[in-house]
């Protein structure tokens, strides 16, 4: 029973670890309706940045989120408002994944240039220390970054729902043209959304630094399985990705243990396919969870 325990402890934490991934990308695919294939990079450089903060500076990793997340804003902005808005008016949405997709090659290259091919460390500051809750151990990190997910999830969804700014956002993911005609700018709730995605995806990254290794390629296995979780808790749901996160997390590791370490990526996508063909609007209705307003 322990060992059970162990393994459904370690699924929440993995689980906790997708879902601050995620968060962003749910946003920004719910509100632009762009499919941002650079979500990992804007990861990868939030954890450089952390390496950077915490190594140049000595200070916790933590203290790098003054940093990161306003930087990592400014950047999903200016992607949002000089890349992809150019290309909304084309009404060819294979276009504006095209640009996303160079985006990310050319900041997985800019990453080369600039920090080289090695693994960069960030000093963990005792968040690779064991907690013991009952008969389960997990590390001080993965606690804090599934108490943040929760915090994210929760504080996203107020703001959405409580402020004048949130039901805007909300009010144009339900339909732009009504929004324009109730005179709601568009263009900058565009901007806006994007860059609030991409400073979620910066607290993600000050939190995973610590944890995990940091290189150009370090976005590549977190979007992945976050691409996953998005359309798995139904596009748009930042309920449905939390609820997605934990399941593909429990999973992962489920899987992992009974099965074989190199089954987990299988059991994983198995039963994502399995979900899509049985529920094509993923596990949280057909419709966008963020298009519903209060009048």
């Amino acid at each position: 029973m322990d060992i059970l325990l162990q393994v459904l402890a370690n699924g929440l934490m993995l689980g906790g670890l997708f879902a601050i991934v995620s968060v962003g990308l749910t946003l920004i695919f719910g509100i632009v309706k762009v499919v941002n294939f650079a979500h990992g990079e804007f990861l990868m450089l939030g954890m450089y940045g952390t390496y950077l903060v915490t190594t140049a500076l000595g200070l916790h990793p933590f203290v790098a989120v003054i940093a990161v997340v306003p930087v990592l804003f400014i950047l999903g902005a200016l992607t949002q408002r000089l890349l992809i808005q150019p290309l909304m008016a084309s009404g060819d949405d294979h276009i504006q994944i095209f640009a996303t997709v160079g985006l990310s090659t050319a900041l997985i290259n800019l990453a080369l240039l600039v920090f080289g091919a090695d693994i960069a460390n960030t000093p963990p500051h005792g968040l690779r220390a064991p907690i013991e809750i009952g008969p389960v151990r997990v590390l001080a990190g993965q606690v804090v970054i599934f108490l943040a997910a929760i915090a994210l999830v929760v504080g996203l969804q107020a703001f959405l729902a409580r402020t004048q700014t949130g039901r805007a956002i909300r009010a144009v993911a339900q339909n732009r043209a009504a929004a324009e005609l109730m005179g709601i700018d568009v263009t900058r709730i565009y901007a806006l959304t994007f860059g609030i995605g991409a400073a979620c995806v910066g607290v993600a990254a000050v939190l995973v630094a610590p944890l995990y290794p940091t290189s150009p390629n370090s976005g590549t296995y977190f979007v992945l399985t976050a691409f996953v979780v998005v359309v798995l808790g139904g596009l748009g749901s930042i309920g449905g990705a939390f609820a997605g996160s934990l399941l593909i997390g429990l999973i992962d590791s489920v899987a992992g243990f009974y099965v074989g370490s190199d089954m987990r990526e299988i059991a994983v996508f198995g039963v994502f396919l399995l979900i899509l063909i049985l529920r094509p609007s993923g596990l949280f209705g057909s419709r966008l969870k963020l298009a519903h307003v209060s009048p």
